[in-house]
């Protein structure tokens, strides 16, 4: 255990205040112990994966921060099945997908250069490109911060939607141990469904392509507009896209002139990324240290020195330009912690 930890060195956006302590669970049984036993002395818990979809307020948190870090991938495959992979939340996620497209193991490819760890994609149901891991997952193990259990929910059960699930619903809840995906064998990716991806790549929509030739547009077209970590460049210290897709309630709400993509409930998606440029935020308006990617309105970035206040200031005046020019209110995408918006 280590205290007093400066928090703003376990994110990607890199701003965040001190941490009264800092558990790393290296293995699952390290991780169940330090939830048990911090939720039995009425400790307050903030589950850190890999910092890289989370806001953490300028004056930390007070209680007790556990970071996971367990490690473990068990595959079952054959050629009927394909491969059921178990992954442990402690994984590198953008390592998974790679060794799934090394092992033939179709599905995760369009989720190339994701930061993170494996064991919060099922909670963001984490998504890029036209796919989202909700279509691969199987199963996710959890302990059952409620039962005092460790459980495993199936798919069916897991409330998947937009980058949501039962476990974003219920963050209080659950802590995830382990992640199973259900990948089919095969050199080949999934159908083809991001008209952006389909032109680099130079197939059609629904059409599949090598893997390893989509993971290589992917990560170009994630570098293009600053998704890919990278120390030299401030538009990468960011926590990604920071507001999610605004999903709306019929084609009549969507603007004049933004895209429009029909979802199954019969709601409408539009670009949040459109509205806030189209709102008349600039890429590089800054307020502070903060500011909007240079290379993506959606991202806001942390130039070096930025506060956590500042991020928010800046997530603040973006939602209420979109909101006075569209009367859209977007919501933010990355977890809050001990501030809000």
């Amino acid at each position: 255990m280590k205290t007093d930890v400066r928090l703003a060195d376990l994110t990607t956006l890199r701003v965040g205040g001190p941490a009264d302590r800092l558990i790393e669970a290296t293995t699952e049984e390290e991780l169940i112990t330090a939830v048990r036993d911090a939720d039995a002395a009425a400790e307050p818990v903030l589950l850190l994966s890999g910092g890289s979809n989370v806001v953490i307020a300028d004056e930390g948190f007070r209680g007790t921060v556990i970071k996971v870090a367990n490690r473990g991938i068990r595959v079952d495959a054959d050629a009927c099945s394909g491969a059921m992979i178990h992954v442990a939340a402690g994984e590198d996620w953008d390592e998974v997908v790679q060794r799934a497209i090394a092992e033939e193991w179709s599905g995760l490819e369009s989720m190339s250069g994701i930061p993170g760890l494996a064991g919060s994609t099922p909670v963001q149901n984490v998504g890029a490109y036209g796919h989202e891991v909700a279509e691969t997952i199987a199963s996710v193990r959890v302990w059952d911060r409620v039962d005092n259990a460790v459980r495993t929910i199936f798919a069916a059960d897991c409330g998947f939607s937009y980058r949501s699930s039962r476990f974003k619903a219920e963050p209080a809840r659950y802590a995830v141990l382990e992640v199973a995906f259900q990948l089919p064998l095969g050199a080949l990716s999934a159908p083809i469904g991001y008209a952006e991806l389909a032109r680099v790549l130079g197939v059609e929509q629904g059409k599949r392509a090598p893997m390893t030739e989509v993971r290589e547009a992917v990560l170009g077209l994630r570098r293009s507009k600053g998704m890919v970590l990278d120390e030299a460049d401030h538009d990468t210290w960011s926590a990604g896209s920071f507001f999610t897709n605004p999903m709306l309630d019929a084609t009549a709400d969507v603007p004049a002139g933004a895209p429009q993509w029909p979802q199954p409930d019969g709601r409408v998606k539009t670009s949040a990324a459109w509205l806030i440029e189209h709102a008349g935020v600039a890429k590089g308006f800054a307020i502070g240290g903060a500011a909007v990617s240079s290379k993506h309105t959606l991202a806001l970035t942390n130039r070096g020195d930025a506060t956590a206040k500042e991020i928010l200031a800046l997530a603040a005046h973006v939602r209420a330009e979109v909101h006075q020019a569209f009367n859209i209110t977007l919501i933010n995408e990355p977890v809050l912690v001990n501030c809000s918006l």
